[in-house]
């Protein structure tokens, strides 16, 4: 992975706030898959809906608890990654760590994460806000007002910066958390195919094929290539060039990254926004670290030296914290516990 070099960015923050990772265990593809093995189970029994799209598909909701009775209280909202869903460890345990908090959490699942296939010719991308920005609002409306902050992680967290740039002044959202994201997206795709990261590539590519062959076979047609052409791509480039951009409307899949990249949006961002990325992500390198004097003064930007791809874990073997889990609910407290 190249050196992040950004001298001003290094600086880790004082107190609580600093990452510090399991002894011994401090290498990025431990971090990485760390989560994994010690966030295996929900701590708590969600609450699920269905909500219904304008075009007629749908998402799905996992909540922390019957929302109809928790509708006074603060809300985390939690975009998850690529081929992710409530049963990813980050999300999951943010919601737990939320609840614990004694807020209202909720995942929303990108369209076709959830296990059910989404019945419309399009699915869902880096730089998708129409869904998320229509559930916030949805959310509003059915429960009433209440503060609510969202997070995302790796590839929803580009695509919650590129929605909260384009937020207007009475839209639902008092605060935003990214974490882990790909903000340069062709870089990182490029990055994507060198060394060991071609191993993440491979296992998310798997996932991404056998997602879009359950939504073949439920929905035949709703996806610009047939079966026998999905087994052959290689990269996930080949899979936003054959049917990301296709069914999104670029003409391939650079044009898609080059336009749905969050890094150059961030000077765009009004609402009180934190960005954590670690040096050692395995997904990307040094062209997703912005420079500090771009960033406008509601953009809180936090580097560590540690941390893998949305890992972050510390404490010992057999203590074992999830960073996340208390620096994002500390940070939001002061949007949230108004």
């Amino acid at each position: 992975m190249a050196e992040i070099t950004p001298a001003e960015l290094t600086a880790p923050p004082t107190g609580s706030q600093h990452f510090q990772p399991m002894p011994g265990l401090s290498n990025a593809h431990l971090q990485t898959m760390l989560p994994r093995l010690l966030r295996r189970r929900l701590q708590f029994t969600p609450h699920w809906q269905r909500l219904d799209l304008p075009d007629g598909d749908f998402v799905d909701l996992a909540f922390s608890e019957e929302p109809q009775a928790a509708r006074h209280k603060p809300r985390l909202v939690v975009f998850h990654g690529l081929e992710g869903s409530l049963h990813s460890p980050y999300a999951h345990g943010l919601i737990h760590a939320a609840k614990q908090r004694g807020w209202l959490g909720v995942v929303m699942h990108f369209r076709g994460c959830s296990g059910v296939p989404n019945k419309m010719p399009r699915i869902y991308h880096s730089g998708e806000t129409e869904d998320g920005t229509w559930f916030l609002n949805w959310l509003n409306r059915r429960f009433g007002e209440a503060p609510t902050a969202a997070v995302g992680f790796s590839l929803g967290g580009n695509m919650l910066a590129c929605l909260m740039a384009k937020l207007n002044a009475d839209f639902p959202l008092a605060a935003g958390v990214v974490v882990s994201a790909p903000l340069m997206l062709e870089a990182c795709s490029y990055h994507m195919d060198k060394g060991f990261s071609r191993v993440y590539q491979r296992y998310l590519l798997n996932l991404l094929k056998a997602n879009a062959s359950r939504k073949l076979k439920a929905w035949p047609g709703t996806l610009p290539i047939d079966l026998a052409q999905l087994k052959r791509l290689r990269r996930i480039r080949d899979f936003d060039d054959a049917i990301t951009s296709k069914i999104h409307g670029f003409r391939d899949a650079i044009d898609y990254y080059r336009q749905c990249s969050a890094l150059p949006l961030l000077n765009q961002i009004t609402r009180p926004t934190l960005i954590i990325h670690a040096k050692d992500d395995p997904f990307m390198d040094h062209h997703v670290i912005p420079q500090r004097e771009t960033l406008p003064a509601n953009i809180e930007y936090q580097l560590t030296d540690h941390g893998g791809h949305v890992g972050f874990v510390g404490g010992t073997l057999r203590r074992p914290q999830m960073w996340l889990e208390k620096r994002i609910p500390d940070w939001l407290t002061t949007y949230l516990d108004r």
